[in-house]
């Protein structure tokens, strides 16, 4: 078997950034919601998109500093919750310290939502500009509230915190802002594109309609039997006549293209062992002075002989010496 060895001027490299709906069938915007009854946990609340035998969508999480909302994991052991441990584990995810405080806007927060992405789902990451939340109250003649993140308003200008890039979610649809939350709460929120994490301000949520809220309900006492905020904060997504969650993804897709150069005196003649006799000569005379071949694969090797890879083209190329061609192989990764 004969090989010719790619120059470097035989590939290039290209790159294209691929943008799909988030939920499942790549749809951009789920607006049925469902949870499992059997599967019940004071750590988070599974949303799926029709039924508990579909795919899961996202989770709902609720994370307090000092373990409110919900009860204590060990009766012998105070203030280790669930809640606290939620905490502390986005903590140690966004921030990369055990000390660090979310902040909301300008103001530190004790408490957060988060919604949680299935990985799965986002491929490399959220991508910015296409986050259409719609909220309703927990109370009746609350106003439907949409959330959206910065990234389109803000000039494009990317935040971070430490190595976690994030924008700020506001009033509005899919990058557009509507208007600003000011004052005490603080922002709506946090969207970590490449974390696939959204994090929900429980003090701005708990405002009234009249103020930028939704009179959301939240649930701080201690002792607090499982985690009702969840259930809140499902309500909230959930309840709404108009009820909608629109969120795209986005990868970089890097491919290789290999031009395959296969000139006149090349590869004419088959290695295939039954167009000879037992004595070695050729059964067919005509192979003698016009031989000719039918491509049908470019098999790639390395330096070892071995082979990493095989194109299958689309039908066979005839190849003698009155003829060359240009195969082009592409590589996706």
């Amino acid at each position: 078997m004969s090989f010719v060895r790619y120059n470097t001027d035989d590939s290039v490299i290209s790159s294209e950034t691929v943008v799909r709906g988030m939920w499942t069938a790549d749809t951009a915007s789920l607006t049925t919601f469902f949870t499992s009854s059997l599967v019940t946990s004071s750590y988070h609340l599974n949303v799926y998109d029709t039924s508990t035998t579909s795919s899961l969508q996202f989770a709902i999480q609720y994370g307090h500093l000092n373990g409110s909302g919900s009860s204590d994991i060990n009766s012998a052991v105070d203030d280790i919750t669930p809640t606290r441990i939620t905490y502390g584990q986005y903590r140690s995810l966004i921030y990369n310290d055990e000390n660090s405080s979310f902040t909301f806007g300008s103001v530190t927060s004790k408490d957060f939502f988060a919604l949680n992405i299935a990985r799965s789902r986002f491929k490399e990451s959220i991508k910015p500009g296409s986050l259409a939340l719609k909220l309703s109250g927990s109370s009746g003649g609350l106003t439907t509230l949409t959330l959206t993140d910065d990234s389109i308003t803000n000039g494009s200008v990317t935040n971070f915190i430490g190595s976690n890039r994030y924008y700020t979610l506001i009033s509005g649809s899919t990058g557009t802002a509507a208007t600003s939350l000011a004052g005490i709460s603080g922002s709506y929120g946090l969207l970590f594109p490449d974390l696939g994490v959204i994090l929900l301000n429980p003090l701005a949520l708990s405002l009234s309609s009249g103020s930028g809220g939704i009179g959301l309900s939240i649930n701080t006492g201690n002792g607090t039997s499982g985690n009702p905020n969840l259930a809140s904060m499902y309500r909230a997504i959930s309840g709404s006549a108009a009820k909608s969650f629109t969120l795209q993804s986005q990868e970089t897709v890097s491919s290789r293209y290999f031009f395959t150069r296969v000139k006149n005196n090349e590869f004419n003649y088959t290695t295939n062992p039954s167009i000879i006799n037992d004595s070695g000569s050729l059964l067919y005379d005509t192979l003698i002075d016009n031989p000719q071949t039918y491509m049908t694969t470019v098999g790639m090797y390395n330096d070892n002989n071995e082979l990493v890879a095989v194109a299958k083209l689309s039908r066979p190329l005839i190849k003698d010496f009155t003829k060359e061609a240009l195969i082009r192989v592409k590589l996706d990764y």
